[in-house]
């Protein structure tokens, strides 16, 4: 892999220690400031620098993480402009590894650790939309996870939009969807302005996730996926893994907030995390009184 040129320069104050992640517009890269110290600069790409939409969406994206001040939301410390037309914005350094890596290696995760995680975002996304934002790629490939102190930071606003942005404002064509496939709202195939509970179906997601260690869906293509979401129903949650069994509730909380229709969900996704963290203190895994009935059957089968 050819060297990153930046790495190794000083970026607006901003020294520009090593990169650890890119995407499609931008690179993060970890840094350090004379005032902030540790933090993460993300740098939008050169050669967007001259794509107004582009441009758009990455300061939006800043100013989206301004208004949204969260324990659970990676604070916005700067946005500008270095002296050769590169666009940056400075966030909180957040500790621990991504969600995505995490739950690929350890899910399904016990109980107290997927309640502790839904609800933690949750609230960040309910403070996102109490400022009026709905983030649109709610996944755990935007989420940093701390697994000594179990703290849950959301990274990117990347893609996010206000609730009462106008038609002629939007920056996603009619009939475009924005976010990641297999999170994303079937409401949202549509490329139209979404509500909150398109992000509650993306948490529901997650959720699945970390209970099962798989997703609701198994397409093995994007366009076997966009049709599945469209057409047919999330795979109940007791029936996603072979050995992996939860109490009726739990299913029934995971399953009302993957609803294809936005009015059958919960009212937000702060109830959502509150009824699955209930479901779960009460139920808890494995569903105990169907593995109980289970067990009395095979020893009186041997008598």
């Amino acid at each position: 892999m050819a060297r990153d040129p930046l790495v190794g320069t000083t970026l607006s104050g901003y020294a520009l220690l090593d990169r650890v992640g890119e995407g499609g517009t931008a690179t993060v890269y970890r840094a350090t400031h004379p005032e902030h110290g540790e933090v993460a600069v993300k740098v939008l790409r050169e050669r967007l620098r001259q794509d107004k939409t582009a441009v758009a969406r990455f300061l939006r994206e800043a100013s989206y993480g301004t208004r949204v001040q969260h324990p659970n939301v990676v604070r916005t410390i700067e946005t500008g402009q270095s002296v050769d037309g590169l666009h940056f914005l400075s966030i909180e350094w957040a500790t621990g590894e991504i969600l995505e890596g995490y739950a690929k290696r350890h899910a399904p995760l016990p109980a107290d650790e997927v309640t502790t995680i839904v609800n933690q975002i949750a609230d960040a996304i309910y403070a996102a939309h109490a400022s009026g934002i709905v983030h649109r790629d709610l996944k755990p490939e935007n989420l940093m996870y701390d697994p000594a102190t179990r703290t849950v930071k959301l990274l990117d606003f990347g893609i996010a939009t206000t609730t009462d942005v106008a038609p002629d404002e939007r920056l996603t064509r009619a009939g475009f969807f924005v976010g990641t496939l297999m999170y994303v709202a079937p409401e949202a195939l549509s490329g139209e302005i979404v509500t909150a509970a398109a992000d509650q179906y993306s948490l529901a997601t997650i959720a699945y996730l970390l209970l099962s260690g798989v997703l609701p869906y198994t397409a093995k293509t994007p366009r076997e996926m966009f049709t599945q979401l469209l057409s047919q129903p999330p795979l109940p949650l007791n029936k996603a893994k072979p050995g992996v069994q939860y109490s009726s509730a739990v299913e029934q909380v995971v399953m009302r907030g993957l609803a294809k229709s936005p009015k059958d969900r919960f009212p937000d996704a702060l109830a959502f995390a509150h009824a699955l963290d209930g479901a779960l203190t009460q139920g808890g895994r494995p569903d105990e009184a169907g593995f109980m009935t289970r067990m009395k059957g095979l020893f009186r089968g041997k008598n």
